[in-house]
């Protein structure tokens, strides 16, 4: 059975040292007795955004320069994982960038994690890749 409640989290960052980077953009997809909540926001990293990652995320410069800064968003970010499952694909990219912003402000971020890189690893060894573009091929999933 799957977790429930999950905050499904997935952060575009100014680059990929959680203790030096920044988060450029938050996006939490929260399961909640079965009923879905999506919410995301710009942020604004307080630094510039290199060039080769704004080609990467397609998050430019001007996009978040008057976004919130992740001080601005930190309660509501909190709020939306308070008490779910962690589940991010690369866990360990998108927690450690989450502790560090939040330690930034003095607080505290712990949760229980589930990474579906290592979960698909785990249940398809057999499998070349395990990054989303595969996933979501080898699972036939539909988005949009």
């Amino acid at each position: 059975m799957f977790p429930d409640p999950a905050a499904f989290v997935d952060l575009e960052t100014t680059g990929i040292t959680a203790g030096g980077d920044r988060v450029t953009e938050v996006g939490i997809v929260r399961i909640d007795g079965g009923r879905a909540t999506e919410w995301s926001s710009l942020v604004n990293p307080e630094c510039s955004i290199p060039p080769a990652i704004q080609a990467l995320t397609g998050i430019t410069n001007a996009m978040v320069a008057n976004a919130p800064t992740f001080a601005g968003i930190a309660g509501e970010v909190a709020g939306r994982i308070a008490g779910c499952v962690f589940v991010a694909h690369n866990a360990r990219f998108d927690y450690g960038f989450l502790k560090h912003e939040f330690g930034r402000l003095g607080q505290a971020f712990t949760a229980k994690v589930l990474c579906t890189v290592k979960l698909s690893r785990r249940l398809f060894a057999g499998a070349a890749r395990h990054n989303l573009d595969s996933l979501i091929e080898r699972h036939r999933l539909l988005l949009g």
